[in-house]
């Protein structure tokens, strides 16, 4: 016979048992460390980070270490070494980190301020120069990202190979890794090098606007540059936005409480997550790894081309 008190008791053994598995992940780890991929300078990475980071703290009850990566190389290796437990990570790094066998599975990406949850790559030029094409600029001087940037490398030599350039070191005079996004739009607003590959969404939601934004761009006068000092040349079909990944072998309950923490973080914590994109995100879309299956597929094809020069 079933009596309340056996009711009772096995409640309060559930909710014991329940109590401990919440407790499970941060006895095993009490830290766990974000590690977000290059794409502004240093400071700027951790004055958006830092609040959000902060939240996350409060939300899973651990303490979470932000890393800023020098590159994104450096988010790859952190993961497969288990170092990093949770990484922003871009399109063409996450699918990178996948093809070479890091145990990272993606759990998040943003939703961008009209809902859709795509980007795309871009060819900026100064709109002071006479170039209006990509044929205008054969023997000028490139400046991309980083190898694994998804915006400032790979989809860039895509779709110069659809133009017929199938070598991009070889139709340009010179191309330049600068190592972040700003780092590109800085190189062409100096005059280092004549088209910049960046990452945009809107003209409002671009790593541009957010350095013109903060007045990081000036004019030979010094006088601050503005939008209309840029012009885009080329635009890509749409990216998927990079996603938000946690290592594959951590614990399920922590793997919830670290989607739970993101999806509610617009309303439990607004200003934190404003400053994450200026206020141009509304939130996080749930994300499974295989949403980056066709990125995958395009790191492979840049590989071939790659290979191809190489032969």
């Amino acid at each position: 016979m079933i009596t309340r008190r056996i009711v009772l008791a096995g409640a309060a053994v559930l909710a014991f048992a329940g109590s401990a598995s919440a407790q499970d992940y941060k006895a095993k780890y009490p830290e766990l460390t974000f590690a977000v991929v290059p794409a502004e300078n240093a400071s700027g990475v951790t004055e958006r980070w830092t609040p959000f980071v902060a939240y996350l703290s409060k939300e899973l009850g651990v303490k979470v270490n932000l890393r800023i990566a020098n590159d994104y190389a450096a988010v790859i290796e952190g993961q497969r070494a288990g170092n990093i437990q949770i990484a922003s990570y871009g399109s063409a790094s996450f699918a990178r980190a996948r093809l070479t066998g890091v145990k990272t599975d993606a759990f998040a990406n943003d939703i961008n301020a009209d809902g859709s949850t795509g980007y795309y790559s871009v060819f900026f030029v100064k709109a002071s120069s006479p170039y209006k094409s990509i044929d205008d600029l054969k023997g000028k001087n490139l400046g991309l990202v980083d190898p694994n940037s998804t915006s400032g490398n790979n989809v860039p030599r895509f779709e110069l190979d659809k133009m017929g350039i199938h070598d991009a070191e070889g139709y340009f005079g010179k191309v330049v890794f600068t190592g972040s996004h700003e780092n590109a739009v800085l190189a062409l607003s100096q005059g280092t090098v004549d088209v910049a590959a960046n990452q945009w969404t809107s003209d409002d939601d671009s790593t541009l606007a957010q350095m013109l934004t903060k007045g990081m761009l000036k004019n030979a006068d010094g006088s601050a540059m503005k939008k209309d000092d840029f012009r885009i040349i080329h635009k890509s079909a749409p990216i998927i936005n990079g996603p938000y990944a946690y290592n594959s072998d951590l614990p399920e309950d922590l793997k919830a409480a670290i989607a739970k923490a993101f999806f509610e973080s617009p309303t439990k914590d607004k200003a934190a997550f404003d400053r994450l994109s200026d206020g141009q995100k509304k939130g996080f879309h749930p994300a499974t790894t295989k949403d980056w299956d066709g990125t995958i597929e395009l790191i492979k094809f840049v590989d071939s081309l790659r290979k191809k020069k190489a032969t």
